[in-house]
């Protein structure tokens, strides 16, 4: 692990859950990373998420109060994961009175995989039998944004990825080669591009409100059949 010493500025810490490896990074004003923590989340993202926010920053040289803002990873995600990892990020940003911005985690995935441009499909689990599937396009610069979804879809379905467009594959172990390399790719460099694009986000459009910053749910909770009026987060920040 690699641990790059701060230089003056306003440090960001960056959290995501929305994958099975749970990441923490902590980055300067400039949009480095100065340290990271990934760990195969399970069940355990409650135990571990501030324990290891509290040890990222330990080895950056850092310590909670030195944090200027909190990026978050916004999915889409496994329902639980995502409201432990929004949940925790509010709840810092609202103790330390620091501004958060969310981060589609599948812009991230996209931006850090091996594609440089063009159309590019995410694929991650949704429960024993689906797919969160997310189009997406990198510009010349490999910029990414949402051209389409998140969506949820059957596993057997052949239609999910469009004609041309290349399969990014995360935490699909049947996935073809191709697709869980590039997934591999967005793994490792997620933390980078979660830093990154937070302070990009950031300097151009702003904190999020607190209120409205909630995870891209594409399935209901387990045990709800439909939604009632939607499902919203409370407009209590606490």
């Amino acid at each position: 692990m690699t641990v790059v010493r701060p230089r003056s500025g306003s440090f960001l810490l960056a959290l995501d859950t929305a994958t099975r490896q749970a990441v923490v990074a902590v980055g300067d004003g400039e949009g480095r990373v100065l340290a990271t923590e990934t760990w195969v989340a399970g069940h355990l993202h409650g135990e571990r998420l501030l324990v290891s926010v509290l040890a990222t920053l330990q080895r950056a040289g850092l310590g909670i109060g030195d944090v200027g803002a909190i990026v978050a990873g916004t999915g889409p995600g496994s329902f639980t994961g995502m409201r432990v990892g929004l949940a925790t990020a509010k709840g810092l940003a609202f103790g330390l009175g620091v501004p958060v911005v969310g981060v589609p985690t599948a812009v991230a995935l996209a931006a850090a995989s091996a594609h440089r441009s063009g159309t590019v499909v995410l694929m991650q689990p949704a429960g024993p039998s689906g797919r969160y599937v997310t189009v997406l396009r990198l510009d010349a610069d490999g910029v990414a944004s949402i051209a389409n979804g998140p969506s949820f879809v059957a596993s057997d379905r052949d239609d999910a990825i469009p004609t041309g467009a290349r399969a990014v594959a995360v935490d699909l172990p049947a996935a073809p080669r191709d697709a869980s390399a590039a997934g591999g790719a967005a793994l490792a460099g997620l933390a980078e591009a979660l830093v990154r694009l937070g302070r990009e986000r950031l300097a151009s459009t702003g904190p999020d409100d607190l209120a409205d910053l909630a995870p891209a749910y594409v399935t209901l909770p387990r045990g709800a059949a439909t939604p009632v009026e939607g499902i919203r987060w409370s407009p209590d920040p606490r």
